[in-house]
């Protein structure tokens, strides 16, 4: 029992090593911050800044498209060859050599925008290997307990991992970020001697998720270990033929075909939510990057609180339903930030001055951060439920793939839309369509899955 306990932390550990990839580097400091660059950079050249905003978003857009791509087409080969030879470590030491490098690389991003393509580049780069090694501990969620405990397992899983993208933006916020007055909210320097004026303390992000990876790795490295196959010669090629007959049978497995065909599209919308939520606070309603962090304060608190509580909920009452009130509840939020402006909010006019869209948004930011938490949990423990234990790195690889194939769609959508609209805010309406295409696939969804021990 105690090194089952053990095992279980390890893995814990990995969701709170890998979190602040998401919450510093793409949704809260990072992503806004790059955009902000952009957004000058084009507006020095003579566009105007409602313009220079959506060319902004559109760059953003391309970036985590590429990115979208690479993932989603080669996390189930990968995953196959995984699964075959028993090996997840090695993979995972590899991709992490990638998140490293790439987050690390950020620090020399110029606030001129002079680099700013290598950067989104280094960004990219510890984007995939983030997004791989997750597929692979992913994978293991099966073995860590009976079938019975999964979904509180997921679920606290990532409410740990939210805990730490908390405390690493709080550190963020308090020693690094710099304000306008070039002091942290902590009315000091940013620390290290770091120079505000060259937004040292912004670009310290970079390092700082690279050093939060490396020590935090440990306790999951020291815990979680391989149990390798006899692996036979020409085991990629094995891994292949095990891949295309897995996606063969999807014609007879119509649960797993629906809730990847679901999950494709509503995983999509999430990360959509997730990758534009900062960007449009900084474009739409000229937010500074401080109160970005004290709003990311606020929803990753309610992201941790409410994966607990929905990992509890989700043992008595199973994924399927969680999955549906979380999806009609972020409809809810993506058509209130399409209506919104800082002069009008559903058509209705708003006092010049009034802080009522930052309220508004900040418990938008609560809902994305809750509700995103919880479908997120929830989805893996429903994809658990449709997984083979012998192919269980292959299975989350699809997973990974219903995820990441059409992760170019959003941006791109978002891209589109952002161009032809000229507007950063119209920007983001796809998303809604994308959330129901998935409601509307869950129809086909058996709340048990595939496996009759559940």
């Amino acid at each position: 029992m105690k090194a089952a306990r053990k095992k279980i932390w390890g893995w814990y550990f990995f969701d709170w090593a890998t979190q602040p990839y998401s919450t510093l580097m793409l949704t809260f400091v990072f992503g806004p911050f790059f955009a902000t660059i952009a957004s000058e950079v084009y507006m020095t050249s003579g566009l105007a800044e409602q313009a220079a905003d959506a060319k902004a978003q559109s760059l953003w857009s391309l970036c985590l498209t590429i990115v979208g791509l690479i993932v989603g087409f080669g996390a189930p080969i990968m995953g196959g060859v995984a699964d075959v030879t028993g090996r997840r470590l090695p993979w995972i030491v590899g991709f992490s050599t990638l998140y490293v490098v790439g987050s690390m690389s950020l620090w020399w991003t110029q606030p001129d925008g002079s680099n700013m393509l290598w950067m989104l580049c280094a960004f990219g780069v510890g984007f995939i290997g983030a997004e791989f090694a997750l597929i692979f501990t992913n994978a293991q969620l099966p073995s860590l307990g009976p079938p019975k405990l999964i979904g509180k397992i997921s679920g606290t899983g990532f409410a740990f991992g939210y805990i730490g993208g908390l405390v690493s933006l709080v550190i963020m916020l308090l020693f690094f970020l710099e304000q306008p007055s070039g002091k942290t909210l902590f009315g000091i320097d940013p620390a290290f001697g770091l120079d505000a004026s060259q937004r040292e303390g912004t670009r310290f992000v970079g390092p700082l998720t690279a050093v939060w990876f490396l020590i935090f790795m440990i306790p999951y490295f020291q815990s979680v270990r391989d149990t390798p196959k006899s692996a036979p010669p020409g085991a990629i090629y094995q891994a292949l033929g095990t891949l295309v007959q897995t996606l063969k049978d999807l014609r007879h497995k119509i649960s797993l075909s629906a809730y990847l065909g679901s999950s494709m599209f509503y995983r999509d919308a999430l990360n959509g939510l997730y990758g534009f939520g900062g960007t449009y606070a900084v474009l739409v309603l000229n937010w500074e990057l401080t109160y970005l962090g004290v709003f990311g304060i606020t929803s990753i608190i309610a992201a941790a609180l409410f994966s607990w509580v929905g990992g509890k909920i989700d043992t008595y009452i199973g994924p399927k339903p969680l999955i549906i009130i979380t999806i009609w509840s972020l409809i809810a939020v993506c058509i209130t930030v399409v209506c919104m402006t800082r002069e009008q909010i559903f058509g209705i006019a708003v006092p010049e001055g009034s802080n009522l869209p930052d309220i508004i948004f900040f418990c938008c930011g609560i809902m994305i951060g809750g509700m995103g938490g919880i479908l997120q949990s929830a989805s893996r423990t429903m994809m658990v439920r449709h997984t083979d234990p012998e192919n269980a790195t292959q299975n989350f690889g699809l997973f990974g793939l219903s995820g990441r194939a059409t992760a170019f769609m959003a941006p791109a959508l978002i891209a589109l839309v952002t161009t032809l609209s000229g507007s950063a805010r119209i920007g983001v309406s796809p998303l809604i369509l994308l959330f129901l295409i998935g409601l509307f696939l869950l129809r086909w969804v058996q709340p048990k899955g595939d496996q009759k021990r559940m």
